[in-house]
Order: structure tokens, then C-alpha cells, then sequence
């Protein structure tokens, strides 16, 4: 499906199925330089089970247009518009990584908008390492090396994709090549950058679920404990054994998760 929000193209893939305002809605937000494929399992799952689902291509990535915003404030702020736009007055928002920061801030800045919350390989502040910074900055294909290799677990380094004869290194790769030019470095920028507000935080109502890899570099899960330490109603489930790329490295036991929590 496609929008225009605040002027320009924006992609949201809803799993072949025509909204139904009667039926819950979830949102799924993907990670830096992603788009909307990496949640395909879990998205047409709750689409084919009473839901709509909204997996949208964030500005610059995937099918909507660019150029890609470069703060998760903006970010969180397109989310609310896009909704607007579509019809949507609530919703559960489960984020990755970037994906993760926009649903908090979202989640803290429109509580009443939000039904449950889930964080997906998650911490705030989100540092990103500096000599990764700057190969994004030089748009360095190194850039994109160094994320396939801290944001898979060691298993899927040495294959492990559960879908018998794909490569889960080699498909990442291809889906982060195919985005825009800038886009990584916007979105890594604005990981780096984000500084929730602690009360914000701390305030929100609804339900959240945290998920973590229990072999992640990217959101180590010291970090995400501490995240989850602000805000007190939160629950964890660790995956034992996952990096960074949840969703792709074990893709039944996020679904498993979700569904038991959304």
C-alpha cells in the first residue's frame, strides 16, 4: 500500500490484506538501513489472525521515498502522521534495533496510542562504535561487513539459517545493499544521537515485552536490562544463543514470543 505523508511516497506492506478498522491493528518497525522484509514471518502471521499489520518502509528505505530523516524525535513524529493518514487511532508497536528507539519514543510521546509495546534488541542510549560511524559516513561498503558480522550470533556465521539452503549472512547483505545511498549513515546517526528522556520513560502505561539475544553485540543484553530497569512493568525474554538479527536468527521463537504477548 502506498501514502503520502507530510507530502512524499511512503510503502507499507500489510501482508496482502485490506484494513479493517473493526480488527486490532500492530505496527512493526524495522531496523537501520532495513526495510519492511525483515519482518515477514511475524507480520503475515498476525495478519492471517485478526489483525491488521502496518510494516512500513521508513522514509528513504525500501519503497518510500527519501531522504531519510535524520533523528529518531522526526522519526517518532512521521509515525504519528502516517497513522493519522491511514486511520489508525491505536496500536501495539513492535520495533528492531532503530525500529525499537522510534516505538519508545512514540510509545512516550502518544500513551494513548499505543495498546502494548515491543522492543526488539533494544537499549537507550544505542551507541554506535565509532570506526562503524565513520565507514557509514564514507559510505564504505567495510560499513555494511561489519554489521553482518556483529549483528548475526556465531551460529549463523557458520550457517544456521533455519530455512534449509539459505544463507542468512548473504541475504542481509543484500537487503541492507539495496537501500539508498545515506541512509545508513542517518540511521546510525540517529541511534548514536538518541537521548530518551528518563521520566518519558519511566511513564509509560502500557504493557511492554522486551526481546534480547543472549550472544548480542549491537543491544548487548547488559544494555537492554538497563533500559528494561526504567521502565518497571517491562518483561524479558532471552534468546539464547541470537545476536542482533532476531527476527532472521530465530524467527519462531520471536514469533512465539509476540504472539503470546500481543
Amino acid at each position: 500500500m502506498n501514502v503520502t505523508v507530510l507530502g512524499r511516497s511512503a510503502y507499507v506492506y500489510t501482508a496482502g490484506h485490506s484494513l479493517d478498522v473493526k480488527l486490532p491493528a500492530i505496527v512493526f518497525l524495522h531496523g537501520g538501513e532495513q526495510d519492511h522484509g525483515t519482518w515477514a514471518l511475524q507480520c503475515r502471521y498476525f495478519a492471517y489472525h485478526g489483525h491488521n499489520v502496518l510494516v512500513p518502509d521508513l522514509p528513504g528505505h525500501g519503497r518510500s521515498a527519501g531522504p531519510a530523516l535524520g533523528a529518531i524525535s522526526e522519526l517518532a513524529a512521521w509515525l504519528a502522521h502516517l497513522l493519522d493518514t491511514i486511520g489508525i487511532a491505536r496500536a501495539s508497536v513492535t520495533g528492531h534495533s532503530m525500529g525499537s528507539l522510534i516505538a519508545l519514543e512514540f510509545a512516550a510521546r502518544n500513551p494513548a496510542r499505543v495498546d502494548k509495546l515491543a522492543l526488539l534488541g533494544s537499549s537507550a542510549p544505542m551507541p554506535v562504535a565509532q570506526p562503524l560511524l565513520d565507514a557509514a559516513r564514507a559510505n564504505d561498503h567495510a560499513a555494511l561487513e561489519m554489521i553482518n558480522t556483529w549483528t548475526h550470533g556465531s551460529r549463523a556465521q557458520l550457517g544456521g539459517n533455519p530455512s534449509p539452503g539459505m544463507w542468512m549472512l548473504g541475504m542481509n547483505m543484500r537487503l541492507m545493499e539495496r537501500q539508498a545511498r545515506d541512509v545508513l549513515y542517518a540511521d546510525f546517526n540517529a541511534c548514536n544521537d538518541y537521548a530518551p528522556n528518563t521520566a518519558a520513560a519511566l511513564d509509560i502505561k502500557c504493557p511492554v515485552l522486551m526481546i534480547a539475544g543472549s550472544r548480542d553485540q549491537m543491544t548487548p543484553l547488559s544494555a537492554v536490562q538497563g533500559l528494561m530497569q526504567r521502565i518497571p512493568q517491562a518483561r524479558m525474554v532471552v534468546l539464547e544463543g541470537a545476536g542482533h538479527a532476531l527476527m532472521a536468527e530465530q524467527p519462531d521463537a520471536v514469533l512465539d514470543a509476540l504472539i503470546d504477548f500481543l
